[in-house]
């Protein structure tokens, strides 16, 4: 009787409450949001087991876009069908998107007087901190020897010194990759040892190793009518734009350019940051550089992923484009996020059964372990692209230092590496100092 119990169906607004929770209490980025659903969903309530948990993330690591929210969408997706998948992922994004359309409102309104000025002094060493330690953190991960080393510094170079744009790098480096896995594949095959893993019970489990997964029916007819239903989807805002719009160049150009970016960010949110802030700032002007660090730290107030911060720039855009505008910034931010997002519910209901066929791929494997390199290569430029302007407010020359700028950075250097600080404390402890050197 208690086996029934534990394998019965988890009910549609059982798993609809808390899926809407999760939007709410997402801090932490990627690594908060996957040990959040893993507490709940595996530990807890034994909807599904922890070996297809890790299965299904390591699916989304491979898919474009946000792995956090595409693992809602995909376990979602498994539980209750399509309409699951939908409301999961939407309540992953929701929340964060409005606290930040509050937060650009407020940013606009009251941005140009001291006390907020004093908050965003605060907070943009902090966010500098905490990109370097994104530059960290995957670095650690993903550079594995000599060669990983060498490809890092080269898309390091290629954006920095030449401003070739991200997506040219990641198809640089996947041609690299098939080529060293061709003619020196010792360079680029990794180690592999057989884990000695415990045979675990998962029979109480809804969801197990064993349990046949939505998409198995997978095959071409129903990719193609899949994939006209999004273009259908992706192209009707497109319409309403060009129908009512006065100004469809610049609303073409944001969807676009949103469009592309959504389809590029293999890695997570850092991957595909870099290129939204250079070219949001230097080729489309959208924005300021100082306004897009505050958009940084306007993101890591809010839950949800980090790549979040588009919907502000997205928002700055409309606001800035017509004059100031916040119906035209907030209509610029739902945009965004509408063609920010919407790939992935398009990769998980109709890639996620084209990669359940691929997983266990060497080749596949291989060639990621290529893209994560070169992905450490384009943090470092956005923490460099960004940060040089908080350090040197001024122009770039060393006596111009802002040396309170540079003692914060190092505050919180240590308070991330040394004390583990969450990151959304050492939000709250930046804003403080700021407003500390304002009022003193």
């Amino acid at each position: 009787m208690q086996k029934e119990d534990t394998l019965s169906k988890p009910t549609f607004i059982e798993a609809l409450k808390f899926w809407f929770k999760l939007g709410w209490i997402s801090f932490g980025g990627t690594l908060g949001h996957i040990n959040i659903m893993h507490d709940f969903l595996v530990e807890r309530k034994k909807w599904i087991s922890s070996s297809r948990f890790f299965h299904a993330l390591s699916l989304c690591m491979l898919l474009p876009g946000p792995e956090a929210q595409q693992l809602a969408i995909y376990i979602g997706w498994q539980l209750h069908g399509k309409r699951g998948g939908l409301l999961a992922g939407l309540f992953f994004i929701l929340p964060s998107m409005f606290i930040l359309l509050g937060l650009s409102l407020l940013y606009v309104t009251f941005g140009n007087q001291g006390w907020m000025d004093a908050i965003f002094s605060g907070l943009k060493p902090a966010v500098v901190a905490i990109i370097f330690h994104a530059v960290w953190s995957v670095g650690n991960k993903a550079l594995h020897g000599i060669l990983h080393y060498l490809l890092a510094a080269v898309a390091f170079s290629c954006i920095f010194f030449f401003n070739i744009s991200m997506p040219y790098i990641i198809v640089g480096t996947i041609i690299l990759a098939l080529l060293f896995r061709y003619f020196w594949p010792a360079l680029v095959y990794r180690k592999r040892t057989d884990q000695a893993e415990e045979e675990l019970n998962e029979e109480g489990y809804y969801i197990n190793k064993n349990t046949e997964g939505l998409g198995k029916d997978f095959n071409a007819r129903l990719l193609t009518k899949q994939g006209l239903i999004f273009l259908l989807i992706w192209g009707l805002p497109l319409l309403l734009f060009y129908l009512f719009s006065g100004d469809f160049s610049f609303w073409k150009g944001l969807i676009l350019f949103f469009t592309q970016t959504a389809l590029f960010t293999i890695g997570g949110s850092y991957t595909v940051l870099p290129y939204v802030a250079q070219f949001s700032v230097s080729k489309f002007n959208w924005l300021s550089k100082s306004q897009m660090v505050d958009g940084f730290a306007l993101a890591e107030t809010t839950p949800g992923p980090l790549i979040i911060v588009v919907c502000y720039v997205g928002f700055m855009a409309g606001f800035n484009h017509f004059d100031g505008s916040l119906l035209m910034g907030t209509v610029g931010l739902f945009a965004t996020t509408f063609y920010t997002f919407l790939p992935s519910f398009l990769f998980i209901f109709v890639g996620g059964p084209v990669l359940e066929h691929s997983r266990g791929s060497v080749m596949i494997s291989d060639v990621l372990t290529f893209v994560t390199a070169a992905v450490v290569g384009v943090i470092l430029n956005l923490a460099l692209y960004l940060g040089k302007d908080v350090l040197f407010p001024h122009g770039l020359s060393f006596g111009k230092i802002d040396l309170m700028t540079l003692l914060w950075i190092v505050v919180s250097i240590l308070l991330i590496f040394k004390l583990r600080i969450n990151i959304v404390y050492l939000i709250l402890l930046s804003m403080i100092y700021g407003l500390f050197q304002y009022y003193v």
